[in-house]
């Protein structure tokens, strides 16, 4: 139990010791305190008579740890388009080679959208940075939520995903929309097909099974990525049961 000061005794004992439990008056402070100095607290005490208190630490704690099912998926189609608004999601996390988004068409399914953490002769890397793919596109959010690309704004939540399917939250710190050239990726995974919008431009990557980065301008019928199959409807971001067909 802090006296008064939380975070900086913590570090303390977390870079000495393990097995620290800590109580906490609510959600934010649990989440604050299994997230110090990355590896946090082994386990939090939440000390309140809110059910709702109850309920939202169980879900960040849960959220903090969980993971998504990736498979391979192979393209069918590269259709070169016009213009069109994409959105640029510069995160709060300096993510790896092999880290990204899950963004797609539809809920149907999201392809792995590699971060801009690729070093390159023309372009300095921006590991901080997703790519991310037209405006309409949904990208999996924590706990199996989506969000609209065109809804992310400074402090919202996105999932940061790597070629394990193994996740982290990442926050939105900047969105961009930027009127750029476009492409449609067109892939199939289990029978089903899975499509994203993406800008064409060579930085633009998918990921590959094995965790590297491909270019969408090499990308080709036949190229194997990574993808999440999801499907059901969805309001606001949440998980519903109704008939719905997206095309």
């Amino acid at each position: 139990r802090m006296a008064d000061w939380t975070i900086i005794p913590l570090e303390n004992l977390i870079a000495q010791r393990a097995g620290i439990l800590v109580e906490v008056s609510d959600a934010e402070s649990a989440r604050t305190a299994i997230g110090i100095l990355e590896k946090g607290v082994d386990g939090v005490l939440l000390n309140t008579r809110c059910a709702d208190e109850v309920r939202k630490a169980v879900r960040l704690i849960r959220e903090a740890g969980e993971s998504v099912a990736l498979e391979t998926a192979v393209v069918r189609e590269v259709a070169i388009l016009g213009m069109g608004d994409r959105v640029c999601v510069d995160t709060c996390t300096q993510m790896t080679p092999g880290q990204g988004m899950l963004v797609g068409n539809t809920t149907e399914g999201f392809l792995l959208v590699h971060s801009e953490s690729i070093e390159n002769p023309y372009v300095a890397a921006r590991p901080f940075r997703v790519n991310a793919g037209a405006l309409h596109a949904y990208t999996l959010a924590p706990g199996g939520r989506t969000r609209y690309l065109s809804d992310l704004k400074a402090g919202d939540d996105v999932l940061i995903v790597d070629p394990q399917g193994r996740t982290q939250v990442g926050y939105v710190g900047r969105s961009k929309v930027e009127r750029r050239p476009l492409l449609l990726v067109k892939a199939e995974a289990s029978g089903r097909e899975i499509a994203l919008v993406l800008q064409n431009a060579e930085t633009i990557r998918l990921t590959a099974p094995d965790g590297a980065p491909v270019s969408v301008a090499a990308l080709k019928a036949g190229d194997q990525v990574l993808a999440h199959r999801m499907g059901g409807a969805r309001h606001f971001g949440m998980k519903v049961s109704e008939t719905l067909k997206e095309r």
